[in-house]
């Protein structure tokens, strides 16, 4: 018999279901309910939801805690290069024994029913959490919040960062509305974290919290946080911290940090572990520099950055972070999915970026093509073409620009192909 990989079984786990996203929790709660409900047996939760930052400030967080000296699960997507990087046991990615193991208990234990990859790998991952013994479980939602599959829980701490519009199609056309869904992850008495929002979503989350009587401990009002002469200055009821600047790039940044430090001062951490959610944390394809790897060589002396923001306020904070670094003409290489608002995205890059050279997304159904890619920088005014992929349009732009800049960007997905190719 051929021995199983966990890439074989979550290929099986695609049939599954025909759709990729179905948002209900009525197939979860039936699965760990026949796996003996392992989401009762995690060590303390902290949830995470929002349009922009949880990744981020999950990371904050894990580092924070980790420099407190306790052991931290995290569940996170999606994965960039490999689906280990989603589960993280008490500070260790899953192992590829491990994965396979719980992989297949979960598809065992799913018969023919019919269940989502992203609902049955997100199960896979709590029983997982449940067989180790840590001090905190940190799970980010994958979509919305109120159907997220990771909504099983009862958490110690929720946290919602920025709500902006995105994924329109599932969580509803305005801010109110994705709010709601956002504020589903709110439970009777939890207290709630809640990073810098519009006043249309802040009224949804305070109205939420009120009926469930959650305390509220929101920036602006409970905690504060800016940058002052080169540090992150941070203030709350417990006092001020004059800390060093987030090691993850960008203004925006600030704010996760911000979110990240009034959990830890929730959760009672001292002021070192506060300064190593700052300094230590580690989050790929946010502002990355790439410094190995054969497009690195190919670059010679142009500089290599890789980004995974793709909506339109990913935009804004990218377009903030390359404002503030040394002038050098900067050349993006942008492929998005289809599903999102590319225009939305494109249009505060444009002032930053001296030309775009669009690539369709390598494997990915969903993507937009390069073309489309293109006449939505055109429309903003941002100097465009096509190539073939990465490595043709980095050819490209080096041959006009030798020692430029060069911005991979625009999806998850495609920060992902980059990393498993040039790793």
């Amino acid at each position: 018999m051929t021995e199983q990989t966990s890439d074989a079984i979550l290929a099986r786990m695609m049939a599954l279901h025909p759709k990729i996203i179905d948002l209900t929790l009525d197939r979860v709660w039936r699965l760990l309910a026949a796996l003996d409900n392992p989401q009762d047996k995690l060590p303390p939760v902290i949830h995470i939801a929002g349009t922009n930052g949880k990744g981020s400030t999950q990371a904050m967080i894990r580092a924070g805690l980790e420099g407190w000296g306790k052991s931290v699960h995290a569940y996170t997507s999606p994965h960039l290069a490999r689906f280990h990087e989603r589960i993280r046991l008490a500070g260790d990615l899953i192992t590829e024994d491990h994965l396979t193991q719980v992989l297949d208990e979960c598809y065992s234990a799913n018969g023919d029913e019919s269940i989502t990859y992203f609902e049955i790998t997100t199960v896979a991952g709590l029983l997982a959490f449940s067989r180790r013994s840590a001090d905190y479980t940190l799970l980010e939602v994958g979509l919305g919040g109120r159907l997220d599959a990771t909504n099983v829980i009862t958490p110690q701490v929720s946290v919602i960062t920025p709500i902006s519009i995105d994924h329109e199609q599932f969580l509803g056309n305005t801010l109110a509305k994705i709010a709601g869904e956002k504020a589903g992850i709110i439970k009777r008495g939890v207290p709630v974290v809640v990073g810098p929002q519009p006043d249309e979503a802040m009224e949804v989350i305070e109205d939420t919290a009120m009926r469930l009587g959650a305390p509220v401990i929101a920036y602006g009002q409970h905690w504060h946080v800016h940058e002052e002469r080169g540090r992150l200055v941070y203030q709350d009821e417990r006092g001020l911290l004059d800390l060093p600047l987030p090691n993850l790039m960008g203004a925006h940044q600030i704010q996760n940090a911000g979110a990240a430090l009034a959990v830890l001062r929730h959760l009672g951490a001292d002021e070192a572990a506060c300064e190593a959610a700052v300094v230590g944390a580690q989050w790929p394809a946010r502002m990355q520099r790439l410094k190995t790897g054969p497009l690195v060589e190919i670059a010679g002396a142009a500089e290599l950055w890789l980004d995974g923001g793709h909506n339109a306020a990913a935009g804004i904070a990218l377009a903030d972070v390359l404002a503030k670094l040394p002038k050098r003409p900067t050349h993006l290489i942008c492929g998005m999915l289809n599903t999102k608002d590319v225009t939305g995205y494109l249009r505060p890059l444009a002032a930053e970026a001296a030309s775009l050279t669009a690539v369709s997304i390598p494997g990915e159904a969903a993507t937009l093509s390069a073309e489309e890619t293109e006449a939505a920088a055109k429309s903003v005014d941002l100097q465009a073409d096509t190539a073939e992929n990465v490595t043709e349009a980095l050819k490209a732009i080096l041959a006009r620009d030798p020692s430029s800049r060069v911005l991979i960007c625009g999806s998850l997905y495609l920060a992902g192909a980059i990393l498993r190719e040039n790793g």
